[in-house]
């Protein structure tokens, strides 16, 4: 069975979505739970880019981490200069982790047209960053920056820079799809070729431009990578990463990969819901696995089916990912949907089946006349309340009266 390791870059590149800013509490709240839910690699920041970031590294040394290696992150040198007083440098050697992930360039246009300088320079500057890095001590993960534009654009290239970084001691190559429009079909073929052209261990480094990143992510697995970077809730820039959370399920659940336990998996809603709650962020109802949708079931024919067996209408136990399932009361309801919502309220024994087509039957007519029971539980329960043999209105009304009044409010200085 194969092993792929996870490494999980919420803290930076997911910090770079719109509207999302981690403080290092938050920072280090989600290493810990990272950690619990057994990632691999939890990468902390840019190293020496903010003072956060490096109060980070400061910080989470003190964290009895029983499984996650922390990482930094950092371009390689930059063009024409030493790489033994390159500030970038230096602050990746300073943040203290034992890995560093250095980024550098795989695409010749990036090369010359962004960096502005000669491919051969750019060879030299991956080569002896990684090299240098490595005689201080630590280890290194290359991330080949835009690699699958670039081995569109000169594949010969874009093996030379991971030659460079493997030779120089990085011990992962990550193919990094950084403009996120590599289709998962390319992705497969490539990593395949990669992989046969340069028998070293690959990454792969999906984002969700084309909504094809967990597809890439997986398709590069099947093809041989054997370390997944992600972020929890598919946070990041633009449209967001390769979704960690359901690579996590998919790994383990789909393709039998042992990447967590049963008992981590368990907890992936949970640690789902707490990253989005430490970013104020709603949790994604319909988000697969961890929804609170995700195994919710509103049609009729849905509901009565799962009542005979639950896996007709879902393809894992809710369970397995700490989620629950359930059926939702509306105008496409059928009885199956009543009976199983009036057992949850403890009241099955207690109405028959003509009570329960009864019910349908008015929510549907309510519903005609625009109301909506999906999210009303407690006027649901009141609906069936009603059609107890036993039911006593709680109160009796008599009569109400209602005042509306609106004045309108003086300016300062008005006479």
């Amino acid at each position: 069975m194969p092993i792929v390791e996870l490494y999980d870059t919420t803290l930076r590149d997911g910090a770079q979505q719109e509207g999302i800013s981690f403080s290092v509490e938050d920072k280090l709240a989600i290493t810990g739970r990272l950690d619990a839910l057994g990632v691999d690699y939890v990468e902390g920041g840019y190293a020496g880019a903010n003072p956060k970031d490096d109060e980070f590294f400061r910080r989470v040394r003190s964290l009895d981490l029983s499984h996650a290696v922390v990482t930094s992150f950092g371009n390689t040198r930059r063009a024409g200069s030493d790489v033994t007083a390159d500030p970038v440098i230096r602050a990746l050697l300073d943040s203290g982790t034992e890995v560093v992930t250095l980024v550098g360039k795989s695409s010749e246009m990036q090369v010359r047209r962004v960096l502005e300088t000669t491919l051969e320079e750019n060879l030299a500057m991956i080569a002896e960053s990684v090299r240098f890095v490595r005689e201080q001590g630590r280890r290194v993960i290359f991330d080949a920056e835009h690699f699958f534009d670039g081995y569109a654009e000169n594949p010969g290239y874009v093996l030379e820079t991971l030659r460079a970084a493997i030779e120089g001691g990085a011990e992962r190559a990550v193919l990094c799809d950084t403009n996120g429009g590599a289709m998962p079909d390319d992705i497969a073929r490539i990593s395949a070729e990669v992989q046969k052209a340069t028998g070293a261990a690959l990454g792969i480094h999906t984002h969700n431009d084309a909504d094809t990143a967990i597809a890439g992510a997986m398709a590069a697995v099947r093809s041989g990578v054997t370390q997944v970077h992600g972020t929890m809730n598919g946070y990041g820039e633009r449209c967001g990463n390769a979704n960690l959370i359901s690579l996590i399920a998919n790994l383990k659940l789909k393709l039998g990969i042992e990447c967590v336990t049963e008992a981590q998996l368990a907890s992936l809603t949970e640690v789902s819901r707490f990253v989005a709650e430490t970013v104020n962020r709603r949790p994604f109802p319909f988000a697969p696995y961890v929804g609170s949708s995700a195994f919710a079931h509103k049609g009729g024919l849905h509901a009565a089916a799962v009542e005979k067996a639950v896996e007709s209408y879902q393809h894992v136990d809710p369970a397995a990912v700490g989620n629950i399932g359930g059926v939702v009361i509306s105008e496409l309801s059928g009885r199956s949907n009543v009976v199983r919502r009036i057992r949850d309220l403890g009241l099955g024994d207690e109405l028959t089946e003509s009570d329960a087509r009864q019910i349908v039957q008015f929510v549907k007519d309510q519903e005609s006349r625009g109301f909506s029971y999906e999210g009303a539980a407690a006027s649901f329960e009141l609906v069936v309340r009603r059609l107890l043999p036993d039911y006593e209105p709680p109160f009796k009304l008599i009569d109400f009266m209602a005042i509306v009044e609106n004045r309108r409010r003086s300016n300062i200085g008005d006479d």
